[in-house]
């Protein structure tokens, strides 16, 4: 089995140790985003809007593997406020459809750059 390096300037770049995602047979996992415009690298402000930028991040990504966030099987999400949970709730909804993929919720005590939430995720491409 190859792995392929998968990058898009249509999400942030890495900023660390790190590939944007990695493809392993059909399987790709995608790195956490946070919500870092592309553009600027900057910081979007509060915390709709870095939902909304963290899922526009991974829809980049998970495009630029070939795929959509309809192919993500598992998404983890990291928050450092769990209040913000029914809220990431709302605006994943708006980008994932039923059947919903298998997910976890985890509150850190932080994030990089100081970010709200973070988002990784594993999608699973047809042959």
């Amino acid at each position: 089995m190859t792995k392929k390096i998968i990058h898009t300037n249509d999400a942030p770049k890495a900023i660390g140790t790190y590939s944007q995602a990695v493809r392993a047979g059909n399987t790709v996992y995608l790195s956490g985003q946070i919500g870092l415009d592309p553009r600027t690298m900057q910081m979007v402000e509060g915390i709709d809007a870095q939902i909304k930028r963290v899922f526009e991040n991974l829809k980049a990504v998970a495009e630029a593997a070939g795929g959509s966030l309809d192919d993500v099987v598992r998404f983890t999400v990291y928050l450092t406020d769990l209040k913000h949970f029914a809220k990431v709730n709302e605006i994943m909804a708006t980008y994932v459809a039923e059947p919903y993929p298998a997910r976890a919720a985890i509150g850190v005590a932080s994030l990089p750059r100081d970010a709200l939430v973070e988002v990784d995720a594993v999608m699973v491409l047809e042959a």
